[in-house]
């Protein structure tokens, strides 16, 4: 697993991602797609052929992880205009369960391609805006992957995407600017790594590897490590209130958590309940499923 590599230094390298690509033109006018098909399989093989990493993953290790396309303009100069949802998941510990570590909507995707243009992975500039989106994302499928499997164990990871969203902030485009908005990829990587609310990626590693990981074994033991780490998320409120992190956590989790508490004790239910609800106002049906639980059978 992941986690028994993050303190470790090896000297093979193997590729990291299994990671589905789609490419979605549907919104595009005009006969001539095959540039999108193109376009989707650039994506695929550089997702799922660049090293991105010093870390050994063995085949069955992939990280499982999705982008989805969505292409609503698309100009004669090459310039592509869409969404782009990005979603990866990790293994539960001694189960078949898998549960979803991202599930996230870029708004501001924005950069040119040519058919056939090459896709050329480096570190030390930007090659292009396409490559520069698809690093940001590999690096944090990456860094919330180590951090689910240890204390902090993707700060290797954290270090690239700031790097990689240092020098995309030089170039201008859209969706790196420092308070462009609360939802761009600058404000991802501010969510995880400003201090004030960096307890987001306590709460990664305490949810998944305390919580989940030892819910197979004893699931009253493992909730319980998820009920206390969820008040991280009160913290987060408290001094950002419109953190991207805190919707990034409720769009992978409030379905999960909907299950997980389905049948505990009325008085943790109420507890949770009561610990989101202020942070989450707009999600009331969710929450009270939460609360009212399922009868043991």
């Amino acid at each position: 697993m992941a986690w028994l590599l993050a303190a470790c230094t090896f000297q093979m390298r193997a590729q990291e991602l299994n990671c589905i690509v789609e490419v979605n033109s549907d919104q595009v006018e005009g006969t001539y797609k095959q540039v999108f098909q193109t376009l989707q399989q650039a994506i695929a093989e550089y997702m799922n052929t660049t090293v991105f990493s010093n870390a050994q993953f063995a085949a069955n290790e992939k990280i499982d992880c999705r982008l989805f396309l969505t292409i609503k303009e698309y100009s004669d100069d090459g310039t592509v205009s869409g969404d782009l949802q990005v979603q990866s998941t990790r293994p539960v510990y001694n189960s078949s369960y898998t549960t979803t570590l991202l599930n996230f909507k870029d708004t501001k995707i924005d950069f040119s391609y040519q058919e056939n243009d090459p896709l050329v992975f480096t570190l030390s500039h930007q090659e292009s805006q396409l490559t520069a989106i698809l690093n940001f994302y590999a690096y944090l499928f990456l860094a919330l992957d180590f951090d689910s499997f240890s204390p902090r164990g993707g700060e290797p990871y954290w270090e690239r995407l700031k790097s990689i969203v240092q020098m995309a902030q030089s170039s201008g485009e859209t969706g790196w600017k420092a308070f462009e908005d609360t939802k761009n990829r600058s404000a991802v990587l501010s969510a995880y790594t400003d201090v004030a609310t960096q307890g987001l990626r306590d709460l990664t590693y305490t949810y998944h590897r305390r919580g989940l990981d030892e819910m197979v074994t004893s699931p009253d033991k493992g909730r319980a490590a998820i009920t206390g780490a969820l008040s991280a998320l009160s913290d987060v409120l408290a001094v950002s209130p419109m953190s991207v992190g805190l919707s990034m956590f409720k769009d992978a989790k409030m379905d999960e958590l909907v299950n997980l508490y389905s049948k505990a004790p009325s008085d943790e239910r109420s507890r949770v309940f009561n610990l989101l609800e202020p942070i989450y106002p707009t999600e009331q049906s969710r929450l009270e499923e939460i609360k009212k639980g399922k009868e043991t059978e």
